[in-house]
């Protein structure tokens, strides 16, 4: 009966936007979520907008189609569970998927053609230049795994037999099988393809990378004669401990594979060619083993000779980037002073000489998350801040001008207030200068006094900028009545590489200091009230929250830990990616002779501060993450069951280090407001 009230609720307010003033749950899942955006030769912009539906737990997506200087929308496809574009070929045919099969269409919506009518799935489809081939990716079987392997006679068996590490990955045990990058003949006219080729064949690696690679992990060259794929050639415990992806060259013509980036030992990903094809980009990290190393933009030739790094001089990391048409230019974005801007490097320099000028292009309390493309002197970007979610922006070269282009939720957004959201600089205990998000409740009255939340970012090494979450939303917990504190303390992007780095074997330091420094400074707001303030987090922020617990000296009323890291040692035995806890903690526990790793584990771990745990904590964890897998979750809830604290856990057993399916995050923000009344 409470579940079916709490839906009655969520559709009866989700049925009369109007009557909202402020951001509830149930508008947050009402609103429309820009998803990939792909533009013509000729300016023609298509974008999908994925809408859920949390009465079926289910979600589809409409593409639609805009001009730019253009304030009305076009739908392109009705909204579908399995249909959307995948790729704009040269000719501005429009390449897509629906029903696993592959189908084309003209941007005015003509000619549209099934080209495959086959029982075959085709996974991540990237065309030739021309059309006359295809790429895409299937599982291969390369080892044994299950008991039926090893006994066919017992096929009943249920048992998984590993020898070595990364057995399990993000949220998927290791089946034994790898995803492999295949290529084809094709046939436009009548979608016939040609035998395929698997060019990692026998080979026990994934491209796409997991967890999370798609598409974007390989490309074409120019004349359609070589495949550049992104591969961590790497199997078991050299898996488990590395980050070296390098970029691959697989050559059509002679069947043989070259590595381009020989001697990068980082990741080296998101490759792309020049618009005339004489020149290939990539990103690349320094350093194995570190993940959220310094992330620069290399250039070098189409074979990958002549490498230069375009922004090793500059002391920020980058996101993404794009070639502009003319070629002569690199748009890239990048974390700067708590919010994502768009940067330009001019390639017509003297690029041997390292005096390779960045130069800032956008400035203001916003996130430019992606740049999709340029139409003339308008670059074609994603924009969002702490009060929208994200749109898409025309950014004029010329004027420096950004004007809204779409208007997903604008209709939303006008019948509600918005938060203010206040910028402050904090002095820290070591003599330097904090940023620190203030957001305000948005019927915010200077006279009252409100509950407070400290917020802790994860990563460690993720920015706490003007982003727009559809779980950690600032604007919802505002809107229920609480002023969020979001401090960029130490280990976060955006104020130069050694702020960054200085996170790294220094978990419980100086970052907990930085935190308590942002709320004992926010504290002295007048409207603030000190008597009711609450920390939450997740992941490294669910980690700081367990720290802060033991060692906040009466500061906080209340916390929330969502898949936080309780027990440095018993993590560090149970995760998967183990160039992470290496990096970061400095090693294994067990090495007797690294002070870095001593360090970490003797200081570090929240699990030594539990008995100065004094105030009520709520307790969230997925089943499925192996990052931070359960067991972390279930010694907190333990631990503070058996001190008699006031607590409780939210266990979601097919979730994994982050909330997706929509009915359980209606659950989490309903028990998370709940927890929040009750104790604060």
């Amino acid at each position: 009966m409470r579940y079916l009230s709490l839906l009655l609720c969520f559709f009866m307010a989700i049925s009369n936007v109007s009557a909202q003033s402020k951001m509830t749950t149930e508008l947050l899942w009402k609103l429309g979520r820009l998803s990939s955006t792909q533009i013509t030769s000729d300016g023609q912009i298509f974008y999908g907008v994925k809408n859920e539906d949390v009465e079926k737990a289910s979600s589809k997506t409409q593409t639609f189609t805009i001009l730019p200087n253009s304030q009305k929308a076009k739908t392109f496809f009705q909204a579908s569970k399995s249909q959307s574009i995948v790729q704009i070929l040269d000719d501005n045919t429009i390449i897509f998927v629906k029903d696993n099969q592959i189908w084309s269409v003209q941007p005015d919506g003509k000619d549209k053609k099934q080209l495959t009518d086959g029982k075959d799935k085709y996974s991540n489809i990237k065309f030739s230049p021309k059309g006359d081939y295809i790429i895409f990716s299937k599982k291969v079987k390369l080892k044994d795994v299950y008991g039926k392997d090893f006994y066919p006679e017992l096929k009943k068996s249920n048992v998984q037999i590993y020898d070595d590490l990364m057995y399990r990955h993000w949220d998927q045990w290791a089946d034994g099988e790898f995803s492999h990058v295949f290529y084809a003949s094709f046939n436009l006219k009548n979608g016939k393809i040609g035998k395929a080729t698997d060019i990692m064949k026998d080979e026990p690696y994934h491209c796409p990378q997991l967890p999370f690679g798609g598409s974007e992990d390989y490309i074409w060259n120019k004349t359609g004669d070589k495949i550049i794929y992104t591969c961590k050639k790497k199997y078991g415990k050299e898996d488990a401990i590395s980050t070296n992806t390098h970029l691959y060259e697989y050559d059509l013509k002679t069947k043989t594979t070259t590595v381009l980036t020989e001697g990068l030992n980082g990741y080296n990903t998101q490759s792309s060619f020049s618009p005339d094809g004489q020149k290939l980009a990539w990103c690349s990290m320094a350093h194995d083993g570190y993940e959220s190393d310094k992330n620069d933009i290399y250039i070098a030739d189409a074979d990958g000779q002549n490498k230069i790094n375009l922004t090793a001089g500059w002391d920020n990391s980058v996101n993404n980037y794009k070639w502009s048409k003319d070629g002569k230019t690199i748009y890239f974005t990048a974390t700067i002073r708590a919010t994502k801007q768009i940067f330009e490097i001019k390639l017509n320099q003297d690029l041997s000489q390292g005096d390779i000028i960045v130069t800032q292009l956008t400035e203001g309390d916003f996130d430019i998350t992606s740049i999709a493309g340029q139409i003339g002197d308008t670059l074609i970007v994603g924009r969002q801040d702490m009060n929208h979610a994200s749109e898409l922006y025309e950014f004029s070269l010329s004027d420096k001008n950004l004007s809204q282009l779409t208007h997903i939720n604008t209709k939303i957004y006008d019948q509600i207030q918005l938060s203010q959201i206040d910028k402050y600089w904090v002095k820290t205990t070591d003599g330097k200068e904090e940023l620190v998000w203030v957001i305000l409740p948005p019927d915010f009255d200077s006279t009252k006094k409100y509950p407070t939340l400290l917020y802790c970012q994860g990563g460690p090494q993720s920015p706490v900028s003007q982003f727009y979450s559809y779980r950690w939303n600032f604007q919802l917990m505002a809107a229920n009545g609480y002023i969020v504190v979001a401090p960029n303390r130490r280990g976060l992007p955006g104020f130069g590489t050694e702020w960054n780095e200085a996170i790294s074997k220094d978990w419980g330091g100086q970052a907990m200091k930085d935190y308590l420094s942002a709320i004992d400074s926010i504290s002295n707001l007048p409207y603030v009230d000190k008597d009711r303030l609450g920390c939450v987090g997740a992941s490294y922020g669910g980690y700081s929250t367990f720290m802060l617990a033991g060692i906040h000296e009466n500061r906080f009323k209340t916390f929330i830990a969502h898949d936080g890291l309780f027990d440095l040692r018993s993590w560090y035995g149970t995760t998967e990616e183990l160039w992470f806890a290496n990096w970061d903690l400095g090693g294994a526990y067990w090495q007797k002779d690294n002070q870095a790793a001593q360090n970490s584990f003797s200081k570090f771990s929240p699990s030594d501060y539990v008995d100065n745990w004094n105030q009520p904590i709520l307790i969230i964890q997925g089943g499925m993450d192996f990052r931070v897998p359960i067991e972390q979750g279930l010694q907190a809830f333990q631990a503070a069951q058996l001190k008699g604290i006031k607590s409780k856990i939210l266990y979601f057993p097919e979730e994994n280090h982050w909330i997706l399916q929509s009915q359980n995050a209606v659950v989490w923000q309903t028990e998370f407001f709940k927890w929040l009344k009750e104790t604060l």
